[in-house]
């Protein structure tokens, strides 16, 4: 949740659950368990989100690459 007068607290959740939801199709329908439902995201978010997908923010690197390249920097 945002703190007051500061609409920028939950930009980074709102755009991740966006995209989610955009990229998986969740608008066209369930899924059959929860079970599923878990396996699905599981693998979106390890799987591509944080290995392959390049984020502007993180200067066109995946998560991943721009964690390993920071530890290598810093120490």
């Amino acid at each position: 949740m945002s703190r007051a007068d500061n609409p920028y607290d939950n930009a980074w959740a709102e755009s991740f659950w966006g995209r989610l939801k955009a990229e998986l199709d969740m608008l066209r329908g369930g899924y059959e368990s929860i079970g599923q439902l878990k396996s699905v995201l599981f693998e979106y978010i390890d799987g591509y989100y944080n290995t392959r997908r390049l984020h502007s923010s993180l200067n066109y690197l995946n998560p991943t690459a721009f964690e390993a390249e920071y530890y290598r920097q810093t120490g």
